[in-house]
């Protein structure tokens, strides 16, 4: 009974068997047939190991919401050279909320307007990644996955230009501000402390040279620094022949907590608009002549996450392309053999119709 049972049970899983085995006796092979199989292989090789750097490969996952923190200070690191002489310019930062942050952190540098020569290479690089990262906006995932790995760790290469010329400024350093909407500025005169507003002390200048307010900004960034991240500003440099120019950037920054495999850190974005004009007050053009970067906090944060494939869809992707080939292949190759039997067919019978006819 026991045997009986048991050779019923393993009838009934022979029944089951989704995979019958035919005997290779009854098994014909072709020249054809290995051809396709050579194809399918070679395909199928092809396919996986793409799948395979797919799946090594990562991309950036952006969400949004609400920044609730307002209690925090925001650093400005700033990084800029202006076409005058130190003693005749100042600058400082004045927020809306009518605070007046004295620019003691910021120090002036007698340097050449004319950058070395390894300063205008670094020019030339950043202006055309400035120009890819403005056509091709997908380049800001690979500049946020290449952050913090060395990459453009020094974006701001030492000067060493020799020239006896030293008639334009460096203003760099960094100010930590309220988060609150404000407006770092750059004109003539040195700022004072002044109880009834916001002044600068210009009287000693004015019948000086003519003044000149063309500038590169090297850098500029808000919140923390992330070495190889690059700013919108970053480079930026505007010539003019003008005396009373007034150069306005409009920042507009937004909190951002990039996570990605290596590490997490908090940053801030910015996208900025620039305009550029004459002030005139005859022609009705009414202003202060200068460098105004005007900048308000946007209420959103947005979190950027590195992700990747898991490893069991890569898994369920690979068996579905390994399947999908033999069940397609299989299918044409059932397919053309019998379109080719046929073609045959047909040949074989207008063969014997016309050595029918021929007797």
């Amino acid at each position: 009974m026991r045997r009986l049972s048991r050779r019923n049970t393993l009838n009934l899983v022979k029944e089951l068997d989704a995979f019958p085995k035919v005997p290779e006796s009854y098994v014909k092979t072709s020249a054809f047939g290995g051809t396709v199989t050579l194809i399918v292989f070679i395909l199928m090789a092809l396919l996986t190991i793409s799948e395979f750097f797919v799946y090594q490969d990562s991309w950036m996952k952006y969400e949004y919401e609400v920044d609730t923190d307002f209690t925090s200070q925001l650093k400005i690191k700033i990084d800029i050279t202006v076409a005058m002489k130190c003693t005749r310019v100042g600058a400082d930062v004045l927020d809306l909320s009518g605070s007046v942050i004295a620019s003691k952190e910021l120090k002036y540098d007698p340097v050449s307007f004319e950058p070395s020569p390894q300063k205008k290479m670094w020019y030339q690089v950043l202006h055309q990644i400035q120009d890819r990262l403005n056509e091709e906006r997908s380049l800001q995932d690979v500049l946020f996955k290449s952050a913090l790995k060395g990459h453009f760790s020094d974006p701001v290469p030492q000067n060493d230009y020799a020239s006896d010329s030293q008639s334009a400024c460096r203003i760099h350093g960094q100010i930590y501000v309220s988060k609150v909407a404000g407006n770092f500025h750059i004109t003539l005169g040195k700022p004072i402390e002044n109880i009834r507003g916001h002044a600068h002390f210009v009287p000693l200048i004015k019948n000086e040279a003519p003044f000149n307010f063309s500038h590169r900004i090297d850098y500029l960034s808000f919140g923390n620094d992330v070495p190889g991240h690059i700013n919108p500003l970053d480079g930026t440099e505007k010539i003019t022949l003008e005396q009373h120019m007034l150069f306005q950037y409009f920042i507009t920054v937004v909190p951002t907590k990039l996570h990605t495999s290596g590490v997490s850190v908090n940053m801030h974005q910015f996208s900025v608009t620039e305009q550029e004009r004459v002030v005139n007050k005859e022609k009705g053009s009414h202003g202060v002549t200068g460098i105004f970067i005007k900048y308000k906090l946007s209420p959103l944060m947005v979190r950027v996450r590195e992700e990747r494939m898991p490893i069991f869809t890569f898994l369920v992707r690979l068996c579905g392309i390994i399947g999908g080939i033999f069940s397609t292949s299989g299918l044409l190759h059932k397919l053309i053999g019998y379109l080719v039997d046929i073609i045959c067919c047909r040949i074989r019978l207008g063969a014997d119709q016309s050595k029918e006819d021929s007797s």
